[in-house]
């Protein structure tokens, strides 16, 4: 299965709810806590483009949240993704 980063912080309902879909799938990721790294949170803004958590990676593609994590799921997408090499 192809890597899945989750940038997360400890204070994230959304954090908590995308780990939480991942793991119900059976899919192992790590999770990157930015809360307390400005140059880890930047990088992430830079790559993403976002601001906001949790923001997932797919191998090196962004995927974004938890609702573009939630919506990919139920169209079946994630699992095609995820199987991808």
């Amino acid at each position: 299965m192809i890597p899945v980063r989750v940038y997360t912080t400890r204070i994230c309902g959304y954090c908590f709810a995308a780990k939480r879909l991942l793991s119900k799938k059976g899919v192992s990721f790590e999770e990157i806590d930015v809360s307390d790294d400005p140059d880890q949170r930047r990088w992430l803004v830079e790559t993403s483009g976002q601001r906001t958590v949790p923001q997932i990676f797919v191998g090196d593609r962004s995927i974004g949240g938890f609702t573009e994590l939630r919506a990919l799921d139920r169209s079946g997408e994630l699992d095609a993704l995820l199987a991808a090499d």
